[in-house]
């Protein structure tokens, strides 16, 4: 399994040192999501970070940064939906049904599903699929290795991800809510170890 991490909407404290950070730790990717954000700002994050980490980095705005850097890959949105033209690079989509998923998988190399179980950064967004429903999408080929689960996702149900057939997993409120915490690194490795 793959193992991403999405950051804030808005800019943290030291936020290049802890992208850094997680991806010498075992993140396998890191996808930059700044929705309000000037690009400008978004261009100094990556500038930050070292460039041997670039070609794990995935922007979901201000596209055009992508021309200025060697990063893996675009994510496509409600936002952002079309690519640049002549556009080289991994390609990933938000879904939130799995008629989405089934849709736009063909066209990308792998797409987010969520939510799968309650959020952690956005309150009240609860899970949308049953266990029944995410098994039985499984069984159909519609989950597999490139549908990565997002929205609620601890390590306490990383296994439940597997269970279900993902190819991976996104994080986002676990991740961030945990900085500062004595044991983040371990918490981030053993994330890692169970993907």
């Amino acid at each position: 399994m793959r193992f991403i991490v999405i950051t804030e909407p808005q800019f943290v404290n030291s936020e290049a040192a802890v992208i850094t950070r997680l991806l010498r730790w075992g993140v396998d990717f890191v996808h930059i999501r700044k929705p309000e954000s000037a690009a400008t700002d978004v261009e100094n994050l990556i500038k930050a970070i070292p460039t041997e980490y670039h070609r794990r980095l995935v922007l979901h705005d201000h596209f055009d940064l992508f021309a200025h850097f060697t990063l893996h890959g675009l994510h496509l949105n409600r936002r952002n939906s079309v690519l640049p033209r002549g556009f080289k690079g991994s390609v990933s989509h938000s879904c939130h049904t799995l008629k989405e998923v089934e849709y736009y998988k063909p066209m990308c190399d792998y797409v987010f599903l969520s939510p799968i179980f309650n959020s952690i950064s956005k309150q009240g967004y609860a899970s949308a699929f049953t266990p029944q429903a995410l098994l039985e999408a499984k069984r159909q080929g519609i989950i597999d290795k490139k549908v990565f689960a997002l929205g609620g996702i601890t390590a306490c149900n990383i296994e439940e991800t597997k269970h279900y057939g993902f190819g991976g997993v996104a994080l986002l409120g676990d991740v961030w809510n945990r900085i500062g915490d004595a044991d983040f690194e371990a918490y981030i490795r053993r994330i890692a170890h169970l993907c």
